[in-house]
């Protein structure tokens, strides 16, 4: 099966399956510990909610490739394009252990503790050196390399991270235990813990 083929499926049923993959890029390669899922016109918290524009384009396939967005002026962050060609869904890269390169992860986050190269989706981007120039990037390509692994077997579950827009979904997988999975802090003027059944390590 092509990596477009396993990827092709809801994002809420791709996400899981991301964890424990492994992405390699720019001489570092981690271990996906922690994603979320973005379902386009059907999501509330999705870029792609109110249709196609030149920034979330990339989103509506093909599956297997990276869409990368800027945000807060400051920040990259990348997602697995997933789903039906024309139909935009994407799964945010959230957080990560570096399994090889990890000196160059260093350099690329200077003063982090190993724990915290790639824990959120802007660090993990910064430890593999992941750029907005990389939207639209193929996962099996020259440049990136996203290899599967076996189905982690009872991911964790919650809501999303920061999110008003359908912060309710549980849509927010990571693996149990992982030190290396970000602490769950809901959109501002929401309740802590609002629609979270724990707060992972």
């Amino acid at each position: 099966m092509s990596l477009q083929e396993a990827l092709a499926g809801p994002a809420e049923q791709v996400a899981p399956r991301l964890l424990g993959a492994l992405l390699t890029h720019a001489g570092v390669t981690l271990r996906l510990t922690e994603v979320e899922a973005y379902a386009g016109a059907a999501d509330p918290g999705s870029h792609a909610y109110r249709g196609r524009t030149a920034r979330n384009a990339v989103m509506f396939g093909p599956a297997g490739h990276l869409y990368v967005y800027f945000t807060y002026g400051m920040h990259t962050c990348a997602n697995v394009v997933c789903g039906v060609e024309g139909t935009a869904s994407a799964c945010l890269l959230r957080a990560g252990e570096v399994v090889d390169g990890i000196d160059l992860a260093r350099e690329r986050r200077l003063g982090s503790t190993d724990r915290n190269l790639a824990r959120g989706p802007a660090r993990l981007c910064q430890a593999l050196g992941i750029r907005l120039d990389d939207n639209g990037a193929a996962l099996d390509g020259d440049r990136f390399q996203l290899l599967l692994g076996e189905p982690v077997a009872t991911p964790a579950t919650g809501p999303r991270v920061g999110l008003r827009g359908a912060p309710e979904r549980p849509w927010r997988f990571w693996i149990q235990g992982e030190p290396t999975v970000s602490v769950y802090r809901p959109a501002k003027g929401l309740r802590p813990g609002f629609g979270a059944p724990d707060t992972p390590v």
